[in-house]
């Protein structure tokens, strides 16, 4: 390699091995796609090769740059976190052009497969016609084209849909005169299309990978659940004096006691009381669920994550305000696995600390239910023939309408509210 001058850096090939990440409990899954091969230019997050589970699919994107020098994989093998994919060859920064360079192997190491992108498994959905078998990456693929994948006849094995498939589908669709509903499967007109650029200055700015994969599966949620939302509100004057109150006993330990700890109790109980809350649909049969993981929806800089708390039944207020602090600070700084995101049961989205006074959020599937906290205010409330000030809490529970009814919810959102607004009946 030509050097220009002594102390100037140069760059060099360094052979990295690519792993299996986190892929939660899941062990010996079946490879059932490779989309690279030996030679092959990638770039970081492209997709190498897809997972089957008896449940769901999964990708696992590239965590580097650079080209496939060796492949370990094939369809049909059988993988669990830390296999070896594929070995690949990167560009990396040397030191001065004086030092001797090597050709360094990075080994697997724990830090290194933490640091792995997180897998999102998408389960398969059943069409009209039986099942629509296509890993998450060909679905991702005829989202983009606007096509409705279960409309699509697979050609690959066991009826699978190939990106051949999708790319014939699309073909055969445009041959066709155009008619005045779009094709993705909603019946509804074509999204316009603009160039903005013609009525001022833009900018345009690619979207995070954890907001192109939440923003698709809030689609999914959002039209293919019936979502109602039931609104109330809690009394938690007593319960913010004995947070400020608990708040001063921890400060020294610097553990800070947040109302979403509290909240968390309070769900649990209200999961107790009424189980379907706590369950999932699958097929014509409703899964009740004995355990209580509660997911919990934090703002990253990269879009939203919803982390999971296990067994909060199990934990009292201190435990499980520490273990927030923990799961929120390692999801904003992107160590989260995806293990830390799976096997919720309800999930807990609050915009306290932000604003507003009620919202609807969106159910995350396979739940049943979500609860919406907005901004506590004081307001007057009328007791025992006066009107006295009190902390009121905005509650929106938003529900499947398939597996809960309005009475249900209601009765779900008003107990709740009466666990916040009596803190005896929360256990420590």
């Amino acid at each position: 390699m030509a050097v220009e001058s002594l102390g100037k850096e140069r760059h060099v090939a360094e052979i990295k091995q690519v792993l299996v990440p986190d892929i939660g409990d899941y062990k010996g899954v079946a490879v059932i796609e490779v989309m690279v091969k030996v030679g092959d230019i990638i770039n970081e997050e492209d997709t190498l090769l897809t997972l089957e589970t008896d449940k769901a699919a999964m990708d696992v994107p590239s965590p580097f740059a650079g080209v496939v020098k060796e492949l370990h994989v094939e369809i049909g093998d059988k993988v669990s976190r830390g296999s070896l994919i594929l070995m690949m060859e990167t560009s990396a920064a040397a030191g001065p052009a004086e030092q001797p360079v090597a050709t360094p192997v990075v080994a697997p190491t724990a830090t290194a497969v933490q640091a792995a992108p997180v897998i999102t498994p998408t389960v398969q959905t059943v069409a009209s016609g039986g099942q629509a078998h296509a890993s998450p990456a060909i679905r991702r693929f005829a989202r983009e084209l606007g096509v409705d994948i279960a409309q699509i006849k697979g050609s690959g094995e066991k009826g699978r849909v190939t990106k051949d498939d999708v790319q014939l589908f699309v073909k055969s669709a445009l041959a066709q005169p155009r008619g005045a509903v779009g094709g993705n499967g909603l019946q509804v007109l074509d999204m316009p299309v603009f160039d903005f650029a013609k009525f001022g200055a833009i900018e345009t700015t690619p979207l995070s990978r954890i907001q192109k994969i939440s923003g698709a599966n809030l689609h999914r949620n959002w039209v293919t659940i019936p979502h109602v939302t039931q609104f109330d509100e809690a009394d938690i004057t007593d319960m913010e004096a004995f947070r400020k109150q608990l708040g001063n006993e921890y400060a020294r330990q610097n553990i800070k006691i947040t109302p979403l700890a509290f909240m968390l109790k309070a769900v649990v109980a209200a999961l107790q009381k009424f189980p379907k809350f706590n369950a999932s649909l699958d097929g014509e049969n409703l899964v009740l669920k004995q355990y209580f993981h509660i997911g919990v929806a934090v703002d990253t800089p990269d879009g939203l994550m919803v982390p999971v708390l296990r067994d909060v039944d199990k934990k009292g207020i201190v435990q499980l305000a520490q273990e927030l602090a923990d799961i929120s600070a390692r999801a904003r700084e992107k160590k989260i696995t995806a293990n830390d995101m799976q096997g919720g049961c309800f999930t807990i989205s609050s915009l306290g600390g932000i604003g507003g006074t009620a919202f609807t959020p969106i159910i995350n599937a396979p739940e049943v239910a979500i609860l919406g906290v907005s901004r506590s205010a004081m307001k007057p409330v009328y007791q025992n023939g006066a009107f006295v000030p009190r902390l009121m809490l905005p509650l929106s529970v938003s529900y499947d309408h398939r597996v809960i009814d309005g009475a249900a919810a209601a009765r779900f959102t008003a107990y709740l509210a009466q666990v916040l607004s009596d803190i005896r009946r929360l256990a420590l």
